[in-house]
Parts: C-alpha cells; sequence; structure tokens
C-alpha cells in the first residue's frame, strides 16, 4: 500500500517532499489539504495530524510530520542514491547545516516576501506598508547573500558536484517570493547559475509541476472569492504580519 502524502503545493515544504518523492519514484496517495479553504483546521484531518499543518507523512500507522524529517525518512526507506543525503559524515552535515540554517533565514524571509506581496493585499483589499515591505525585503536580501557567500560558494551545488536535499530545499524556499513577479535572481548570475543546475537536475517538467500553482499568484483574490475564505482564517492571517 503506497504512502499517503497530505499536501498543499503552495506551501514551499510540501513542494520539497512532493519534489522528493516524484524525482525518486516513491509511490504515493496525493492527499490534498486546501490551506486557503481552512481544511487543515478541519476534523478529518485533525485525526491525521494534531499540529494541522502541511506536509503530513501516513506510512500505514506511522505519521510523520515536518518536512524535513520526512525527507529524510523517504531518503532511508527508499534507498535513494547517496547524493540526496550522503553517507559520508562531513558531507551529510553539510546538509544538515543548510536544514538547519534555512528554517530561519530563507524560508522566514522569503516567506514573509510572500505573504506581504501575495496573500496579505488579496485578504485584506489593501497593499503592505512600504516600510514593512522594505523591511522584509532587505532581510531576503541579506538571507541570499549568506546563501550564495556561505553555502553555495563557488561550487556548482551545496555540497559539490552532486544534488542533495539542501539544494532541493534552498530552489523551493528561493522560488516562494519569485512567485510574487520579485525577481530574485536578477544581478546574482551565481544564484542564476545554480538554479539552472538544479532545475536540470530535478527536470524542469517535473518543477514546473510543482511550482505551478505559485506562479499564478495574481489569481489569489479571486481564489478567495470564489472559495469564501473563512473569517477566522482571515482574522488569523491579519493577526500573523500586524
Amino acid at each position: 500500500m503506497p504512502l499517503e502524502l497530505y499536501l498543499d503545493l503552495h506551501s514551499q515544504p510540501c513542494r520539497s517532499v512532493f519534489l522528493f518523492a516524484k524525482i525518486n519514484t516513491i509511490p504515493f496517495e496525493f492527499k490534498t489539504v486546501d490551506l486557503s479553504a481552512g481544511e487543515q483546521y478541519g476534523e478529518e484531518f485533525g485525526k491525521v495530524s494534531i499540529i494541522r499543518k502541511v506536509p503530513v507523512l501516513k506510512d500505514g500507522d506511522f505519521i510523520l510530520t515536518e518536512s524535513i524529517a520526512i525527507l529524510q525518512y523517504l531518503a532511508a526507506k527508499h534507498r535513494t542514491p547517496d547524493h540526496w543525503y550522503p553517507a559520508d559524515l562531513q558531507k551529510r552535515a553539510r546538509v544538515d547545516e543548510f536544514l538547519s540554517w534555512q528554517h530561519t533565514n530563507i524560508r522566514t524571509h522569503g516567506s514573509k516576501v510572500f505573504w506581504f506581496r501575495g496573500v496579505l493585499p488579496a485578504v485584506t483589499g489593501a497593499p503592505v506598508p512600504k516600510e514593512k515591505m522594505d523591511a522584509a525585503v532587505e532581510d531576503l536580501n541579506a538571507s541570499l547573500k549568506t546563501f550564495e557567500d556561505k553555502f553555495l560558494q563557488s561550487r556548482p551545488f551545496i555540497i559539490g558536484d552532486k544534488i542533495s536535499l539542501a539544494d532541493l530545499v534552498a530552489i523551493v524556499e528561493i522560488m516562494q517570493p519569485v512567485g510574487t513577479g520579485l525577481d530574485v535572481f536578477q544581478g546574482r548570475p551565481a544564484l542564476s547559475a545554480w538554479r539552472d543546475r538544479v532545475k536540470k537536475e530535478i527536470g524542469v517538467e517535473v518543477f514546473d509541476e510543482a511550482h505551478k500553482v505559485i506562479m499564478n499568484v495574481d489569481t489569489l483574490p479571486q481564489t478567495f472569492e470564489n472559495k469564501g475564505l473563512p473569517e477566522f482564517l482571515k482574522l488569523r492571517i491579519q493577526k500573523m504580519f500586524n
């Protein structure tokens, strides 16, 4: 029986898990959890995870939350090619180093820009104040500089000549603000070249499939209107960035 993955591809951690499973031909049943409709707060999803966040992996009776833990579990259980999560202690430590760093850096700052440019205006009907937007973009630029200077340097990929989980997670996080029309690759030739290598290794078709929903962020206001964004969810979103 294939494992179940509860996902919403608007979420960058979900896209990382989706891509990794697809690339490595891991059989799974895609269970859609529509975050924009508040399905994560529904009774059915609550039976799967009390955390009420995606992604979630269900493998028989075993349930696992947190995208990084899920990626590592999939790599170990399905014995994916070593370059994804190397057995070599120092290479694996480099992957872990990036995965530990990115949570409060690229993920946090890229997500904030995405919410400020895409989600909040769709919910409130008004743009985010300029000073807040400028500060969010400044934080994202600082994280991108650290990514280039510390983690990528002059290597083809984060740990050397081969793609790893670190690159997969990194590209998905960096693409999040790109979905709002912010070209973070402009003026960054090394970052652009790395992106192109990663896309080639992942496969352009599956990469584009995973990112299709966030590359249409302009449709969010209509999506919310059509679905009738729950009032409690609207209030939660507004409180997040007050």
